[in-house]
C-alpha cells in the first residue's frame, strides 16, 4: 500500500514538473516570437498613434503612450475636445472630453485596470519574478486558429485567461474578468495585425469589450514608436 502511495505521489511531483516546463516553454516562445526578452526589455518608451472606433460612425484619434518603470497615457479626441486617461505608477488620473475639462482622480476600479496595463513587457514576462502564477489550461480554438490557453493570476490583480497562436505563439487573445462601473465582467480583447517596430512586434489592431456582448472597441494604429523622449510630466496629474 505505502509503494503504491508513494508511486502516486512521484506520478504527482512529475506531472507538476512537466506542467511547469510546458508553461515556460510556452513562455519563452511567446517572448520570442515578440522580439526576445532582451528586445523587449530594450524598450523603455513607446508611442502609439492611430484611432478608437466605439460604435458606427464614432471615430476617435487616439495616441497611446508608456514609458518605464510603470507609466501610460491615452490622449483621444471626441467633437472637437481632447480627453485624457494617464498614469505615473502612483496617481491614475483623467479628463473627460465632455464636462468641465479638469483633471480628476480616476476611480479605484479604473486605477487597478490601469496598473495592471501599464508593464511594458506584459505580465508574462519574467512572471515568477513579479510574483503571478500560470497554469497550462491546453487548447482551444480562437476563432478558427488553434491556441494554447494559460490562465494567468497576478500577483493582487484579476485572473487572466491568455491565448497563444499555437503556431506564431504570438498572443491572440486576452480574457480578464473585472469590475466595470461596480458590476463584474469578463472582458475579451483579441490582438492581431502585428508588426515590427524598434526589434518588437506589436498588435496593430486591438478589439475589446465584454464576452457575448455584440458592443466592441477598437483600437487601430497605423504608428508605433520605440524609445521616443517622452517627459514624465505628461504622466502626472495636473493642480486642478
Amino acid at each position: 500500500m505505502l509503494r503504491k502511495v508513494l508511486v502516486g505521489l512521484a506520478a504527482i511531483a512529475l506531472a507538476a514538473s512537466v506542467s511547469a516546463e510546458t508553461v515556460d516553454e510556452l513562455i519563452a516562445k511567446a517572448c520570442e516570437a515578440r522580439g526576445g526578452v532582451a528586445k523587449i526589455k530594450a524598450v523603455q518608451s513607446v508611442r502609439m498613434t492611430g484611432r478608437m472606433t466605439m460604435g458606427p460612425g464614432t471615430e476617435a484619434p487616439i495616441t497611446l503612450e508608456m514609458k518605464r518603470p510603470r507609466s501610460t497615457r491615452m490622449e483621444f479626441t471626441v467633437q472637437g475636445q481632447t480627453g485624457v486617461q494617464a498614469y505615473d505608477g502612483k496617481q491614475a488620473w483623467g479628463i473627460a472630453p465632455m464636462g468641465n475639462r479638469k483633471p480628476e482622480p480616476l476611480p479605484d476600479e479604473m486605477a487597478r485596470n490601469i496598473d495592471a496595463q501599464a508593464d511594458l513587457d506584459g505580465p508574462l514576462v519574467d512572471y515568477k519574478a513579479k510574483g503571478h502564477q500560470v497554469e497550462l489550461v491546453g487548447k482551444e480554438t480562437v476563432d478558427g486558429t488553434q491556441a494554447w490557453k494559460l490562465k494567468l493570476t497576478p500577483k493582487g490583480g484579476d485572473v487572466q485567461y491568455v491565448f497563444l497562436d499555437a503556431s506564431s505563439f504570438a498572443e491572440i487573445r486576452n480574457e480578464t474578468h473585472r469590475l466595470v462601473r461596480g458590476q463584474e465582467m469578463d472582458i475579451l480583447s483579441t490582438f492581431s495585425e502585428f508588426k515590427e517596430s524598434g526589434g518588437v512586434v506589436w498588435p496593430h489592431r486591438i478589439q475589446a469589450g465584454p464576452k457575448g456582448r455584440t458592443e466592441k472597441q477598437v483600437l487601430s494604429f497605423d504608428k508605433v514608436e520605440v524609445n521616443v523622449p517622452i517627459d514624465d510630466a505628461r504622466f502626472k496629474m495636473p493642480s486642478r
